[in-house]
Parts: structure tokens; C-alpha cells; sequence
């Protein structure tokens, strides 16, 4: 099988690479031409139209920033018709809605298609440790199960249900990365400035049923003040917020709390780089009233 791979960013470029790393044939596509030379000296075909990376795969994966840009690659320079016989795999993050009707667009065209997102970051892409979520029927599930592994482990991917169910889910997921980091980063400020030990904070923290791993990953780059080289730059995690509380709204739910996650991501997007990773929400709360004006 012949696969193609639409958008080598920060996530796709190493899950791209794993499935080099397997001796598929891969054929690679990316808007920016330079973001390829890694897997072109890896052996994968390199081409300049999505035109072409479609008409020459069986399968095409989509690691794409938003609904947006899939419906941009999927329809430049080409038609819906280049899409016949073609299986699309969208791993992005896409609300519901954007991948059902991105599904019925293919489908009239005579291709098939699925969601498959991503729960994790660049290290996990790297390892082959993202929690796979799909979206689709069983049969396609099975199907495309032992593409799909190359991305995660045993017992993923898992089948969570009709196209729509998948992205729903890992929009709940985004939200908790955001909820849970802010709200470390605010107490890991407010014992920092009361005198207490965060070594003794982290220790009971630890022993506790409210610790969470990612508590751990973040706490050496808040600590050390080096949002380098992210694991999730802030503007990617605040796109997947947005796009949570634009589905949220329509359910009745209240977002008072979420909404005040976005605003501190927004104040850290202005006192640091947006390709920095969300780690730095910290220096955004410590000095809020600096960043807020107030």
C-alpha cells in the first residue's frame, strides 16, 4: 500500500517518519517545501502539489491544522473526483461537525473516510506512544488497525465510535490538558510566593489522588523558566480550546472556567512566543497583573 502524508509539522513530521521507520512507501506533501528534507533523506517521495501525493496513494493521512487547510489540500489545483477510490485518514483536530461534513464530501466523491486524532505530544509522535482515537465503522477500524499502530501501542488505536465521536472526544481531552496545567501552574505560583518548599509541595502532591503525570512534565520548564523546543506550543493548544468552546456553547454548558483558561493562554501568548510550549501559561499567572494591565 502506498501512502500518502499531508502536513509535516511539528506532529506529523515524526509520525511520518515511523512509518518510514517501517519501510512503508510513503509519499510526503507539505506547504512548506523545507519541513520535508528529513524524510526526502529518509526515502520518502517528495512532491509539489497535494494533487499528486492524492493520485498517486491508496491512502492519504491528513495531519493538518485545521478543517480549513484539509479542505484547501484536498481541493487545490484538483476536484473532489481525484478522492474516488482513495481511503482519507483525517488525524488532526477538527470539531464533529467539520469531520462529518468533510466525510460527506469525500464519500459523494467516492472515497472513504475517517478520523483518527491524537491524544500526546512531539515525544510521544517520536515514540510511537500517541493514544490513537478513530472515528468511522468497525470494518474500516479493522481495516486500517495495523496502519494506524504505527502511532500508538497495544491496546491502541481504540474504536470509539461513528465519524464525529473520535474528534468530540479529544476536544474533552484538550480541554483537560489546558484546565489541569493552568491550575498547577496556579498553585505551583501561589506556594512559590508563600515560602513553601515546592520540593514538600510536589511530595504531597505525588502521594495524593489529585496528582496527574503531566504535573511532572511541566514542572522542571516552569522551574527553570525554558519553554523551548515544545512538547505543545500555546498557539496550537489555544486553536483546540477555541475550538472546544465553540462546540460546548451549543450544548447549554457553563464555561466560565474554561473561558478563564483561554484568556491566561492569550495573556501568555503575549509575553512569550506563540511557538513556545504551553508550559509557559507559569510566568503568564505569576506576573498576571503585569500581562492583564491590571
Amino acid at each position: 500500500m502506498k501512502v500518502a502524508f499531508l502536513g509535516t509539522g511539528l506532529m506529523g513530521l515524526p509520525m511520518a517518519q515511523r512509518l518510514l521507520a517501517a519501510n512503508m512507501e510513503l509519499i510526503a506533501y507539505n506547504r512548506t517545501p523545507e519541513k520535508l528534507e528529513p524524510l526526502r533523506a529518509a526515502g520518502a517521495e517528495i512532491v509539489k502539489k497535494p494533487r499528486e501525493a492524492i493520485r498517486a496513494a491508496d491512502c492519504i493521512v491528513l495531519m493538518l491544522s485545521n478543517a480549513a487547510a484539509i479542505y484547501h489540500v484536498l481541493l487545490t489545483d484538483t476536484s473532489w473526483h481525484t478522492l474516488s477510490g482513495r481511503s482519507i485518514i483525517q488525524m488532526g483536530t477538527i470539531t464533529p461537525v467539520e469531520s462529518q461534513e468533510i466525510r460527506d464530501a469525500v464519500v459523494a466523491a467516492g472515497g472513504e473516510y475517517i478520523e483518527a486524532p491524537v491524544l500526546g505530544s512531539i515525544p510521544e509522535a517520536k515514540t510511537g506512544k500517541l493514544i490513537v482515537m478513530v472515528g468511522g465503522a468497525e470494518e474500516q477500524y479493522q481495516r486500517h488497525f495495523p496502519l494506524l499502530q504505527h502511532f500508538g501501542d497495544n491496546p491502541n488505536p481504540v474504536h470509539i465510535g461513528p465519524v464525529g465521536t473520535a474528534s468530540t472526544l479529544t476536544l474533552a481531552l484538550n480541554q483537560l490538558i489546558a484546565s489541569l496545567t493552568t491550575s498547577f501552574a496556579l498553585s505551583l505560583a501561589f506556594i512559590q510566593l508563600q515560602g513553601i518548599d515546592v520540593d514538600l509541595f510536589m511530595q504531597i502532591l505525588r502521594e495524593s489522588k489529585l496528582y496527574a503525570p503531566t504535573f511532572d512534565q511541566n514542572l522542571r520548564r516552569m522551574l527553570d523558566g525554558n519553554y523551548n523546543n515544545a512538547n505543545l506550543p500555546t498557539k496550537q493548544l489555544i486553536k483546540e480550546i477555541d475550538l472546544f468552546i465553540s462546540e460546548a456553547k451549543s450544548l447549554g454548558l457553563n464555561l466560565s472556567s474554561i473561558e478563564g483558561v483561554r484568556q491566561i493562554l492569550h495573556a501568555t501568548m503575549k509575553m512569550s512566543y506563540p511557538e513556545d510550549d504551553y508550559s509557559s501559561v507559569f510566568p503568564a499567572i505569576r506576573e498576571w497583573g503585569e500581562v492583564s494591565g491590571g
